[in-house]
């Protein structure tokens, strides 16, 4: 019982800190990234991708220590409609706009410090 107790104090520690990072659909795309004021980072993924896995939590530390980006996280299988807006056909996809714009677009699982290097 208190192993359970721990875990479960575990998955809210982990839920906090992916509060930082917007899931962005087709609803709120435009709000949340065409209109964004900063530089957005946009992780294109899927839960059964064993490398947007290893990306995932990086992408969750990049956005925790940045506050000055705008990080958000696209689910390929419910939003497929912005997949196809960006032509993702491989994941993890990295995408990083301004004002709207594309300025860099990689497929592939990256380090932290390449990640870091795409952004402006």
């Amino acid at each position: 019982m208190k192993n359970a107790g721990k875990i479960k104090l575990q998955n809210i520690n982990k839920e906090d800190k992916s509060m930082s990072v917007r899931n962005i659909t087709k609803e709120n795309f435009e709000a949340d990234v065409l209109n964004a004021d900063k530089v957005v980072l946009l992780d294109f993924f899927a839960t059964w991708c064993g490398p947007c896995r290893m990306v995932g939590p990086i992408i969750d530390e990049i956005a925790e220590e940045n506050g000055e980006i705008l990080v958000g996280k696209v689910d390929v299988d419910k939003e497929s409609e912005l997949a196809s807006r960006f032509q993702v056909y491989s994941i993890p996809t990295l995408v990083v706009m301004k004002d709207g714009k594309v300025l860099t677009q990689v497929t592939g699982a990256r380090s932290k410090d390449q990640i870091l290097q795409l952004l402006p």
